[in-house]
């Protein structure tokens, strides 16, 4: 028996493991896009209607997240066009909104749908650290590191669930998408991938920020700003879906310099 589930384990990963096409890494893709982006779309507006929302009419910060958030998508439009890989972005309906609360966070659901918190733009100080933020969230989003979570936390509860996979609409389905949304990092088998994804997501953030007109020598400069931010003792990295601050500049840094290449400045 306890052959025959491993058959099974291993029949599910392979034929769910695709290549991406923007990072070029296999990854555990169990989902179809088109599902999480309905689910994300129906999640976004319950969000917007339970949060205070800065209109762009009268706050020229809602503007800016709004300005930056149309220069990245028109670049990934154009990097994947370029590519022959327009494609990708099928079914891509992008909406950008400022919501003001402390937190210092941002992020982007499948099919573009992004929020940008108040709390976090002392720390961007800049249009361009802005795009830092953006590029990051939103290039999670185009590598489907939420389709490739929500898959390996299908594999780790067992094959019942992955079974549900097949099943639309399963409550399954929707409650781990909750979970891999929601503001809180899970701790456990996720972790290597979660730090990989946001190496990846620094690293093609950086491209789509410089193709939009946005230096991406800022990053580094956030980052660092980023890591003064609480104080008190951080987990080693190796407890943390982030990678150490150190670990982060250094990257970045690296990522700039091949970002360059793609910088457009803006008139």
């Amino acid at each position: 028996m306890k052959k025959y589930l491993l058959f099974i384990c291993t029949v599910v990963i392979v034929a769910g493991c695709t290549t991406n096409a923007i990072t070029g890494r296999k990854q555990l893709t169990l989902l179809p896009e088109g599902d999480l982006q309905s689910m994300a779309k129906t999640e976004y507006q319950s969000f917007l209607t339970q949060n205070k929302i800065v209109n762009t009419t009268v706050s020229k910060d809602a503007e800016m997240v709004t300005r930056v958030g149309k220069r990245i998508a028109a670049a990934i439009t154009e990097y994947y066009t370029q590519q022959g890989k327009g494609n990708i972005l099928q079914g891509y309906q992008w909406e950008f909104n400022l919501v003001d609360a402390k937190e210092v966070n941002a992020w982007c659901m499948p099919g573009g749908k992004v929020v940008v918190y108040t709390g976090i733009l002392p720390v961007t100080q800049n249009e361009a650290g802005l795009a830092v933020v953006m590029g990051h969230e939103i290039a999670h989003a185009i590598a489907q590191h939420g389709n490739e979570r929500m898959s390996q936390q299908m594999l780790a509860e067992g094959l019942g669930t992955v079974g549900a996979v097949l099943t639309s609409g399963n409550s399954t389905v929707s409650n781990i998408f909750n979970t891999v949304y929601a503001p809180g990092a899970q701790i456990g088998v996720l972790l290597p991938n979660s730090r990989k994804q946001e190496l990846e997501a620094d690293h093609f953030g950086l491209i789509f920020a410089a193709m939009a007109g946005y230096n991406p020598n800022e990053a580094a400069p956030f980052w660092e700003r980023m890591s003064k931010i609480g104080g008190g003792q951080k987990p080693p990295e190796f407890l943390s879906t982030h990678p150490s601050d150190e670990t982060r500049i250094q990257k970045v840094q690296e990522y700039a310099k091949e970002a360059m290449k793609y910088y457009k400045p803006m008139n």
